[in-house]
């Protein structure tokens, strides 16, 4: 991997880690990654990140329908459930295809690197 993308991804992961919303997964994946990184193990441990990463980003649709759902409601209560549908609603109508939480929006910025890695 070129070392200017090794650094850009090193800098992503390390926001995604420090999201509040990052999921466990994730979480695991990234912090493998960051111990791999320059090892033997890099090319592996960035499969798999990649891979998890595909796996929880969060599409806007997705963030719509949990927002909608009790369980959403559960999560956010339901004054911020109807606030953050409102907002990815406005981010779908301008055509973002994920949720922007910084989880989210560092996931979407290491995955653009995929072809790159």
């Amino acid at each position: 991997m070129k070392k200017d993308v090794q650094e850009f991804i090193t800098l992503q992961v390390e926001a995604m880690l420090a999201a509040p919303s990052c999921s466990a997964e994730a979480k695991a994946a990234g912090q493998n990654w960051l111990a791999a990184k320059g090892t033997e193990r890099e090319v592996e441990e960035t499969k798999k990140l990649m891979a998890e990463l595909e796996l929880d980003i969060m599409p806007i649709d997705g963030l719509i329908d949990f927002c909608n759902s009790e369980t959403g409601v559960q999560v956010f209560g339901k004054e911020m459930a109807m606030q953050v549908k409102d907002h990815a609603r406005e981010l779908k109508d301008s055509g973002a295809q994920f949720c922007d939480c910084p989880a989210c929006s560092a996931a979407a910025s290491i995955l653009e690197k995929k072809n790159e890695v």
